[in-house]
């Protein structure tokens, strides 16, 4: 059980709306800091709130159009700037940039003193390292790598700790020069209910859905594999007992294309718009069809829900891709035929997709939150490398 600090503690999270995962990871401490740690306030902070809009423009949306529709070019770019040398003339602009734009962060962290400092992206670690390395900043600055692998812009001197997804990932900081004592296997920050699973019979009767049915939950289409749509109308030409939830999130119009397609296969395929319990879908859930996002596969994982992945995005989701795959938890599909041949197959197979639940249920840290924020608060937590 978690023992609150000696003293009221204030930690200030900083993330990046760069894709989605930076941002849940630093909602799932504060989460979890308001169920488990009454002595502790946790305050997070989006550091593109703080930067004018053309920087955020470039810096956040440039990323997510750039992985949307030239996702080769982004895997070229992560793999450059993973090899670059630290003063490439790259790298130079990069932090002289970064420093024109990122001024009101010496305001807010002057307003807010906190005692400690979390990043769950690489440009506020960046950005605090140089201000500890100065001086300017004395207090303790974490960072939570959000994927299952680490490049080498998470890397940075002066920090007091990293949090990795598992002993490969920590392995890997410590190669590259991280103290190996400042680095702590904790998983991934997830919220605190997927360490609570509702019940399968409760759930999938919440959802209308058969709890004696198999059911697949899908969760991603891609560049180069298709849409959901196109995705649930694939599966639903399959001719086995299953259910397929297609999530649309607030894409008004594909939710609608998923209804009028769940008109025409009634009891078989259950759309859902944007919804704040993803965790008890997952737990009326046999299998999940999805990108391999850190966070979206870590809540899977502390589920114990099997995955086929699909539209990786190349670099940090093809490396957790290869994770999940080399772990036997999940399988992935090249394309919709793939698929549909995948899904088909551990259908017949109810043996081989037990054995992917088990490996999954191996694989989650569901705690994963409280074991940063004990390490962080002195309270024991993630075990250091050595």
């Amino acid at each position: 059980m978690t023992h609150p600090p000696d003293k009221m503690q204030k930690i200030a999270v900083f993330s990046v709306s760069a894709g989605a995962g930076h941002v849940r990871a630093a909602q799932a401490l504060q989460a979890t800091a308001e169920k488990w740690y009454p002595g502790v306030e946790v305050v997070h902070i989006d550091l593109m709130e703080l930067v004018p809009k053309l920087f955020k423009a470039i810096y956040a949306d440039t990323y997510i159009k750039v992985v949307e529709h030239h996702p080769a070019f982004w895997g070229y770019l992560y793999d450059k700037t993973d090899r670059e040398k630290v003063d490439s003339a790259l790298s130079r602009l990069r932090v002289a940039v970064e420093r024109l734009n990122t001024q009101k962060l010496t305001k807010v962290l002057r307003e807010l003193a906190p005692d400690h400092v979390i990043c769950t992206h690489f440009l506020p670690a960046q950005l605090l390292s140089r201000k500890v390395r100065k001086g300017t900043f004395s207090k303790p600055v974490w960072v939570q790598v959000t994927d299952f692998d680490v490049h080498a812009l998470w890397l940075h001197d002066r920090m007091s700790g990293y949090f990795a997804a598992n002993d490969e990932v920590a392995w890997r900081m410590a190669e590259r020069g991280i103290p190996a004592a400042t680095i702590h296997v904790t998983g991934i920050p997830i919220m605190p209910v997927f360490a609570e699973p509702p019940s399968r019979c409760k759930s999938a009767t919440e959802f209308n859905l058969d709890p004696n049915r198999k059911t697949l939950l899908l969760m991603a289409g891609g560049a180069g594999i298709g849409g959901i749509g196109e995705l649930a109308e694939r599966l639903l030409r399959l001719d086995r007992d299953f259910q397929v939830v297609a999530l649309a999130g607030r894409n008004e119009k594909l939710l609608a294309t998923l209804q009028e397609l769940a008109g025409r296969h009634p009891r078989r395929l259950f759309p859902l718009g944007f919804t704040r319990v993803i965790e008890r879908v997952m737990a009326a859930s046999d299998l999940a069809i999805t990108k391999p996002g850190g966070l979206t596969t870590s809540e899977c994982l502390a589920m114990g829900l099997p995955m086929v992945v699909v539209s990786p995005i190349p670099g940090q989701e093809e490396r957790n891709a290869d994770f999940l795959l080399e772990n036997g938890a999940a399988l992935k599909a090249c394309d919709a035929g793939a698929l549909a041949y995948r899904v088909a197959k551990l259908l017949d197979e109810p043996k081989e997709l037990a054995m992917l639940r088990r490996n999954a249920e191996r694989l989650g840290k569901p705690n994963a939150a409280r074991s940063v924020l004990d390490t962080v608060l002195g309270l024991g937590g993630g075990e250091p490398r050595s």
